[in-house]
């Protein structure tokens, strides 16, 4: 059990928490070295925690990986920020698995999706969360993924979720309309559910003002991310839209889980962090030529916004 001297001493689950995508040598295993410098890269551009997430290719990864994967993670998040590890599975006992290693390998908390592959009963998913929030002493983030894959999950099933084990459970909707589940998850709770924006950022302004306690957007805009959550905190109405908007013109190009991994991988390599756009196939999007340089304008804009102060 995690003491309470342990507990104060957890970083803050809140701000800005890329999720770091996974580097391949050409032969698809994992780059590890790599993978360090990106980790150095989002903490030095101000990211406030990683997480090892849906772009990080998890669902493509076997167990060991996962596992493996988690605990570089783990060492190289270590006393720069908060660590979240997404332990959703096909099963509670594998989800239970991943969840007690990245505890021992000292994630800050966990993140599930549930099931993807069956239409669960509403029952079962609850069960599912269960077996995980009590597997584990960590604070778990259920993570409605259905803008990638699987069905929205009711907001009164994650009020239940909360009800249960009140500030142990966090949650990242990502199921449309965004904004107004994110006010009747809100209301539902009274105000204490603890909720991260879930939209790789172009929803964050909105969500904002819902009361989220942070982002989890892909890493590749970090700069970006950080700069407009600090506009955020400081009421700057003009910088906050100086960058949202070309922010959300850039995702918006990004169409389900391959096309989000496809332009963030080639503006990892465009900003020198990468050394290739491997993504783990089959897949379902890649990059033409026209919204290459699209991606490209677009980029070049808002980081002319960021540098614009």
């Amino acid at each position: 059990m995690v003491g309470s001297a342990a507990q104060s001493e957890r970083p803050v689950l809140g701000g800005v928490l890329p999720v770091f995508q996974t580097p391949y040598h050409d032969d698809e295993s994992i780059d590890y070295a790599t993978l360090e410098k990106e980790i150095d890269w989002l903490f030095d551009a101000g990211a406030d925690g990683i997480v090892m997430a849906m772009v990080s290719e998890v669902l493509r990864l076997s167990t060991d990986e996962r596992e493996l994967l988690a605990e570089h993670a783990c060492r190289l998040g270590h006393g720069l920020g908060a660590v979240i590890i997404s332990v959703g599975a096909e099963s509670a006992r594998v989800a239970v698995r991943l969840g007690r290693h990245a505890e021992s390998v000292g994630a800050t908390a966990v993140m599930a999706i549930p099931p993807v592959s069956i239409a669960a009963m509403e029952s079962e998913v609850l069960r599912y969360y269960d077996r995980i929030l009590e597997a584990v002493d960590i604070p778990v983030v259920v993570q409605d993924a259905s803008g990638y894959v699987g069905r929205p999950m009711p907001v009164d099933l994650l009020v239940r979720m909360q009800r249960a084990f009140g500030s142990r459970v966090l949650f990242k909707p990502e199921a449309t309309p965004i904004g107004p589940r994110l006010s009747a998850l809100r209301e539902a709770t009274g105000g204490e559910a603890a909720v991260f924006e879930g939209s790789g950022g172009i929803a964050l302004v909105d969500s904002y003002r819902r009361g989220i306690v942070g982002t989890m957007p892909g890493a590749e805009l970090i700069e970006a991310l950080v700069a407009l959550w600090r506009a955020l905190v400081a009421g700057d109405e003009q910088r906050t839209y100086r960058l949202s908007l070309p922010l959300s013109s850039l995702i918006g190009m990004q169409s389900g889980l391959d096309g989000f991994l496809a332009v963030e991988k080639y503006l990892l390599v465009k900003q020198g962090v990468f050394r290739n756009t491997l993504v783990r196939g089959p897949v379902g999007f890649m990059l033409d030529e026209e919204t290459r340089a699209e991606v490209d304008r677009l980029f070049d804009q808002l980081m002319a916004a960021v540098r614009d102060v």
